[in-house]
Order: structure tokens, then sequence, then C-alpha cells
């Protein structure tokens, strides 16, 4: 019996220290700071701004086209082909916004885990999940997204 007890101490003992060896390592990010201070991500939205705007003003200047024709019937052909052609320009804005932000979370995620790597952490999670404890990786996501060749 007592050798039991004593084997079921070492056991137990060995299991504690096990699990404190492996205790997980967690690092947090803010990636909203993240996405504002990578250079790629800035230069992609102010892309896309700019096409707003040049879509913006394109039905601005289509409106006052509009507004100078006579004709009902010219009205409504004029209208019909803008409404096309707007919708085709609108689209083609959404697929590059959708391609740009695929590209921003692919490279976000590539350089979260090149950091969790380098830091030896188990995990990265965004800061407002993470009450105490953990390493702010942030400025390391940061630098690690604006110093690769692009």
């Amino acid at each position: 019996m007592y050798k039991l007890k004593l084997i079921l101490t070492a056991v137990f003992t060995l299991f504690v220290f096990n699990l404190q060896a492996n205790a997980a390592t967690i690092g947090y990010a803010d990636f909203q700071k993240v996405l504002s201070e990578y250079s790629f991500a800035k230069s992609a939205y102010k892309d896309i701004d700019n096409k707003l705007l040049e879509l913006q003003q394109y039905a601005i200047d289509k409106d006052k086209q509009y507004k100078a024709i006579e004709s009902p019937i010219q009205k409504k052909t004029f209208e019909d082909q803008i409404q096309k052609e707007f919708k085709t320009k609108e689209e083609k804005i959404y697929t590059l916004k959708e391609q740009k932000e695929k590209i921003i979370r692919d490279n976000v995620l590539a350089a979260s885990k090149a950091v969790a790597a380098a830091k030896k952490l188990d995990v990265i999670l965004d800061y407002a999940a993470v009450y105490a404890g953990g390493v702010d990786v942030t400025n390391d996501i940061i630098q690690y997204l604006n110093t690769q060749k692009k």
C-alpha cells in the first residue's frame, strides 16, 4: 500500500510539472492598430476610396447630362444605359476591395504566425479578448508587415 501511494504521488508530481512545462504562452495584438499602421493596407484602402470618389463624380457628371436631355424617351434610354454602366463600375470596385482585403488578411495572418514562431507563442489573440497577462506583439506584427518585400 505504501509503494502504491508513493507511485501515485510520483506520477501526480510529474503530471503537475509536465503541465507547468507545457503551459500555453499567449500573445495578443491590437489588430485595428495593425491595420491602421500597415502601409500596404493604408494604400489599398486609399486606392479604394479614390475609386469610390471617381464613381461618385461619374454619377454627378451623368446626372448633369441627364438633366440636359429634353425627350422622355432619350431620358429613359440614357438612364438605363447609365444604370448598367454604374452597376458594372460599382461591382469592379467591390471586387477590387474584396481582393485587397483578402491579401491584407492573408498577410496579417502570415505575419502573426511568423511573430508567434519567433517569440515562441502558442497563440495570438485580439487584445480585447485578453484581460490580464500575455505578451503584446502588436508592434512586432506591424514591423514584420512593413519590412516584408512586396
